[in-house]
């Protein structure tokens, strides 16, 4: 497994990280308002994921950008990344989350950086996010559920 993450860290030049670490510097920006919003736009999305959330939405998007902080902030060291990645992947599982709910969540996200950042929120960011989406939605997809397959 460890291969896979080298492959997928090596993959992003210097300019993708840097309009990763850029669109999410202006997020968090809109931290209080981003937090919430996701959440908005993940119920519409599926209303049927809203019965997995019983704490404070505000409290969890927290949570939730406080992760794909680290995540942005630490994009070039997988060895923390992958194991922190799949153990949130394995809690999650407890909490009913399926392997068909990681793109509903990758498209929510795309959908508050477009909502979030605007013109800001160039065409390049947006195929570096979906990229860097689906390689870690799929290393949290193997640690959660690793017969899959």
């Amino acid at each position: 497994m460890q291969s896979m993450h080298w492959e997928m860290q090596m993959a992003l030049t210097n300019e993708e990280v840097e309009l990763l670490r850029e669109s999410f510097r202006e997020i968090a920006i809109e931290n209080e308002q981003a937090n919430v919003r996701f959440y908005e736009i993940l119920f519409e999305k599926d209303p049927d994921l809203q019965v997995m959330f019983t704490n404070d939405i505000g409290r969890q998007g927290a949570m939730l950008m406080s992760k794909l902080g680290v995540i942005v902030s630490e994009f070039h060291n997988m060895d923390l990344l992958a194991p922190m990645l799949g153990e949130l992947a394995i809690r999650h599982v407890a909490y009913g989350v399926k392997e068909e709910h990681y793109p509903i969540v990758g498209e929510a996200l795309i959908q508050l950086l477009l909502e979030t950042l605007g013109d800001k929120f160039t065409l390049e960011a947006e195929v570096v996010w979906k990229k860097v989406y689906l390689d870690l939605s799929e290393l949290m997809i193997e640690a959660a559920y690793p017969d899959r397959r």
